[in-house]
């Protein structure tokens, strides 16, 4: 094998190392993000049972009719 062919591998190995580390830094902030949002979603969805619980009322949604119907 010759020396250029070798420098060419070395280059292509050292550009795809550098690759890896760069799409393993963005996997790592998505999986933050992602297990940030799945927190929020599941206080949301507390929350909202909570209220659904509680009747608390004075908010139309979708096709309920107000009360005054």
């Amino acid at each position: 094998m010759s020396q250029d062919r070798i420098t060419q591998l070395e280059e292509t190995i050292a550009h795809l190392t550098l690759l890896v580390d760069e799409l393993n830094e963005v996997v790592t902030k998505q999986d933050a993000e992602l297990a940030r949002l799945s927190h929020l979603v599941r206080i949301l969805t507390e929350r909202e049972a909570e209220r659904e619980q509680g009747n608390s009322g004075g908010v139309v949604l979708g096709d309920e009719r107000p009360p005054h119907y």
